[in-house]
C-alpha cells in the first residue's frame, strides 16, 4: 500500500514542530498575560450543536462523523431511496467535527456555567476542521488560537482584543494590518439600501470582495434576487472610507449610526499612535459567519499573498441556542497555519530555538560511551538539551550524525580525555576543538 494521509493535512517535521510551537507559545503567553485562562473541547461535538451556527456556507463544510457499527441499520430509507444525502445524514450522523473553536466554548460555558466566574475570560488553542478545497493557506485540518471573554457587553474588550492582535504580530515580527468593521454597520447599508428581509444575503456576497471583486459581489447579489437599484446603493455606501463620511449615508438608519457609535467607542480606547501595527476601519469587512452581533475583527498581512490570517468578533446571545440567554461575547482567533506560512515566506523564524538539541556526545570504545553517559546527566541537570550517540561507531559516522541533526557543538570522549578529565568540545560551525573540564564546558554552553 502506497502511504498517504487525507487531502488538506500535512505532516510536520521536527524543525516545523519547533517553529509552530514558537508561534503558539508566543500567542500563549500574551493570552495569559491579559488575564485568559486556558480550556480545552473535544474534537467531536454533537452534530446539532455545529448545525445552524455558521450560516449556509460553513454548514456545507461540517465533517460528519458516521454513527458507530451498522450506521445504514437505523437510516431513513426514503432519504436513502432518494439519494437526498441532506435528509439522510441525520438518521446516519450523530456527531461532527468541529468547524471552529467558539460555538464549542458557547456550549462549554453553558453546561459549566455555575463553575465559572463571570466575565469569562478563556482562551484555547486546538485543531479544527473543514471539509473546504484545500489550497494555498486554506487547510481541511488547521490549528485555531481562540481568545473569548462572555458575560460582558463592555466595548473595552474589543479594544482589548485588538491590542492582543497588535502585540503578538509585534512579537512575531509580522507586519499587519488589523480591520475592523460592525456588523450592525452592515445591517445599517441593508437598511439604507431598502433590503433589511435580505441582510443576510447581502453580508454573504460582500464577504467574498476580496476574491470575486465588486462586479461579482454586485452579480452575486443580482442571484440572489435583490434589486438593481439597492445594488447601486450598496456599492455607493461601500465606498465611504470612513467614520464620519458614513454618517449621512445613515441618517435613516439608526442601526447603522449605533454600529458607528460603538465603532467610536473602540478607537477611542486604542487611542491614535499607540499600537506597533494600523488598527484600521474597513466597511467591507463582512465576516460570513451568522452568530456575529456586533463588531467584527480581520487581519492581513503585509507583503505576501494571503487570506486573512486572524478575524473574530462580538456575538450577543450565541449560548442562547443552549438555554442561556442574554449573554453577550466577544473573541478572535488567529489563523495559526496560515500565520506559519507567512513567517516561512518572509523567513521570520528565529534561527536557534531554545529546544533545539546543542551537543552531542561521542564517544571511541565502550568504556567511554559509559563515561560519556554519566557525564550526560549533569549537562541535562543543567537545563542543556544534549544526547548521546547510541554506539561506539566510527568517528567518521558519528560526526556524520551530529551534521545532519544541525547540532552546533559535539564533545568527544577517548582515553585520554577520561584520563585527564578535559573533554574535547568541537563547534561544528568553526571546526574549533578545546579540550575543557566538565563544569567548564557546562558554563560555556549555558552562555
Amino acid at each position: 500500500m502506497k502511504p498517504s494521509i487525507p487531502k488538506g493535512t500535512r505532516d510536520f517535521s521536527p524543525e516545523e514542530v519547533v517553529k509552530r510551537n514558537f508561534i503558539f507559545d508566543t500567542i500563549r503567553e500574551v493570552f495569559v498575560r491579559y488575564g485568559y485562562q486556558p480550556i480545552e473541547t473535544p474534537a467531536m461535538e454533537d452534530l446539532n450543536t455545529l448545525t445552524g451556527k455558521y450560516g449556509e456556507e460553513g454548514d456545507k463544510l461540517l465533517f460528519k462523523v458516521l454513527n458507530n457499527g451498522d450506521f445504514l441499520g437505523k437510516a431513513d430509507e426514503a432519504a436513502l431511496a432518494a439519494r437526498d444525502s441532506n435528509k439522510l445524514v441525520s438518521s446516519i450522523s450523530k456527531r461532527g467535527l468541529r468547524y471552529d473553536l467558539t460555538v464549542p466554548f458557547a456550549r462549554f460555558v453553558v453546561m459549566h456555567q455555575n463553575e465559572i466566574t463571570f466575565p469569562f475570560k478563556r482562551y484555547q488553542i486546538q485543531p479544527v476542521w473543514r471539509a473546504d478545497r484545500p489550497q494555498k493557506g486554506r487547510y481541511q485540518e488547521f490549528y485555531q488560537c481562540d481568545v473569548d471573554v462572555v458575560g460582558s457587553d463592555s466595548l473595552v474588550y474589543e479594544a482589548e482584543l485588538a491590542q492582543i492582535y497588535d502585540e503578538v504580530f509585534a512579537k512575531l515580527g509580522l507586519d499587519v494590518v488589523i480591520k475592523l468593521n460592525n456588523r450592525k454597520v452592515l445591517a445599517g447599508i441593508a437598511e439604507a439600501a431598502g433590503i433589511s428581509e435580505r441582510f443576510m444575503e447581502m453580508t454573504i456576497a460582500i464577504d467574498k470582495l476580496d476574491k470575486i471583486g465588486m462586479e461579482g459581489v454586485e452579480k452575486e447579489m443580482a442571484g440572489r434576487g435583490i434589486p438593481q437599484p439597492a445594488i447601486a446603493q450598496i456599492g455607493k455606501i461601500l465606498e465611504a472610507q470612513s467614520l464620519e463620511a458614513l454618517k449621512p449615508l445613515f441618517a435613516n438608519s439608526p442601526v447603522g449610526l449605533k454600529g458607528i457609535e460603538e465603532l467610536e467607542t473602540v478607537f477611542n480606547y486604542l487611542g491614535t499612535g499607540e499600537t506597533s501595527n494600523a488598527v484600521v476601519f474597513d466597511i467591507t469587512l463582512a465576516r460570513g459567519l451568522s452568530y456575529y452581533t456586533g463588531c467584527i475583527f480581520e487581519v492581513q498581512a503585509k507583503g505576501v499573498q494571503m487570506g486573512s490570517i486572524g478575524g473574530g468578533g462580538r456575538y450577543d446571545d450565541l449560548t442562547g441556542v443552549f438555554g442561556m440567554t442574554g449573554t453577550s461575547g466577544v473573541g478572535v482567533s488567529f489563523g495559526a497555519e496560515r500565520i506559519f506560512d507567512v513567517m516561512e515566506e518572509l523567513k521570520l523564524f528565529p534561527g536557534e530555538s531554545a529546544t533545539q538539541l546543542k551537543v552531542v556526545f561521542l564517544a571511541f570504545d565502550e568504556a567511554a560511551h559509559l563515561y560519556a553517559f554519566r557525564c550526560l546527566r549533569q549537562l541535562r541537570a543543567a537545563g542543556i538539551n544534549a544526547e548521546l550517540y547510541p554506539e561506539p561507531a566510527k568517528m567518521a559516522k558519528q560526526f556524520k550524525y551530529v551534521d545532519k541533526r544541525n547540532v552546533p557543538y559535539a564533545i568527544i570522549i577517548g582515553s585520554n580525555e577520561m584520563a585527564s578529565g578535559a573533554l574535547a568540545l568541537k563547534n561544528m560551525k568553526t571546526g574549533e576543538q578545546e579540550h575543557l573540564a566538565l563544569d567548564v564546558i557546562i558554563e560555556r554552553l549555558k552562555s
